[in-house]
């Protein structure tokens, strides 16, 4: 082992200072999640024997176990029965709100159609509609803390759009999730998702899974996917600008979930650098693709990078806003990021109430229960 990354690996080992945390904290990524047989009874009974006879389990394409101490969760996430990380409302509670000092936070769920290939489309579009119900009935009536996401099936654009016109004015749903697969989803075989979301002023998330490929797929090592599957992040935002999806829905927003934000002010100078050189090409976009994402887009900061506050308040020059990231843990995954730890030590506490609260308080409005949006 070299003596630089020695040295690196004993700083990296000791505990980071612990910055002064907001009195309120929106956390926008917390995933819950239940057995398949836990969503039968919202399942229209069609469906049934796809899950009873047939033995459907969501299909993976990721090669990898992930290389931690207890796998994909943090260990004291999973539950003695067997459960893993996220099926337990009552140790979420004391591991979101209690332990991490969580005000609100925001499911993004685990089981999602949207990262999975399209085969049996119909009845992943209804799994979905069973899953939104399951959510609002065992995790959202008993927890007012917590917000919901619509979750839905992008290869069934239809009946994506009917499940949004079913919840998009849920009072509890904050906004929409979508999984990123292997489709640019700027494509405008997908508008109709966005004009029903629109319709409804409801945001649409993103959020990558272990079915979400790198430019080149999968590659031999865990890690090399975890560095690279920010890749889908770029090229779905990218996809969004270019086919016009945000010049076609001004009211439409946006944001995306667990995919970090340090590639952002490359992708924001490159895109508008193109723009401006090759605006023949896409003449329904009239506005620099950086005034996009700062009019209509959020990023949130996990899997948050280990740098220093002068560092991080450079990204947010380079991105010429400190309104862009919202705080998110990822509960109970095993890079959890604590509100009180993972942002650099020594910011200023207007920028921290930002990360933490305000910006996604901004964004969802409405959406967050009054005594959120209230303080």
């Amino acid at each position: 082992m070299s003596s630089s990354l020695a040295s690196s690996e004993a700083v990296m080992s000791q505990p980071p200072p612990r910055p002064r945390t907001s009195p309120l904290v929106i956390d926008t990524d917390i995933h819950e999640r239940g057995a398949l047989a836990d969503l039968l009874p919202y399942l229209d009974e069609k469906w049934h024997k796809h899950i009873q006879q047939y033995h459907w389990q969501p299909e993976t394409r990721n090669p990898y176990a992930v290389p931690s101490a207890a796998g994909l969760n943090r260990a004291d996430s999973n539950l003695p029965d067997g459960r893993p990380g996220g099926s337990d409302l009552g140790l979420l509670r004391q591991h979101v709100f209690d332990d991490a000092g969580v005000t609100h936070g925001i499911l993004v769920g685990r089981l999602n159609a949207s990262g999975l290939e399209p085969g049996w489309t119909e009845f992943k579009t209804g799994l979905m509609s069973a899953y939104n119900d399951w959510q609002i009935d065992k995790w959202l009536n008993p927890e007012s803390r917590l917000s919901g996401s619509i979750h839905v099936n992008v290869h069934d654009p239809a009946g994506a759009a009917r499940e949004i016109e079913r919840l998009g004015r849920h009072p509890r749903m904050a906004q929409v999730m979508i999984y990123i697969g292997s489709r640019a989803l700027g494509d405008p075989a997908f508008h109709p998702i966005y004009d029903a979301a629109a319709a409804s002023g409801i945001p649409v998330g993103f959020h990558q899974s272990g079915n979400t490929p790198t430019t080149y797929g999968y590659h031999r090592y865990y890690i090399e996917w975890k560095t690279l599957v920010t890749q889908a992040f770029q090229s779905t935002l990218v996809s969004l600008i270019f086919n016009g999806v945000y010049d076609k829905f001004p009211t439409l927003k946006t944001i995306f979930v667990e995919g970090a934000f340090t590639w952002l002010p490359h992708i924001m100078s490159r895109a508008d650098q193109h723009l401006r050189q090759l605006h023949a090409e896409v003449p329904w976009v009239q506005r620099l693709p950086s005034d996009i994402i700062r009019d209509q887009v959020k990023f949130s900061t996990q899997p948050m990078e280990e740098m220093t506050a002068a560092e991080f308040l450079r990204y947010l020059e380079q991105m010429k806003s400190d309104e862009l990231l919202c705080y998110s843990s990822d509960y109970p995954h095993w890079d959890f990021d604590s509100p009180t730890e993972a942002l650099p030590a020594g910011l200023p506490d207007d920028i921290l109430n930002k990360v933490l609260f305000d910006n996604a308080k901004s964004f969802y409005g409405s959406r967050l229960p009054d005594s959120i949006t209230e303080s």
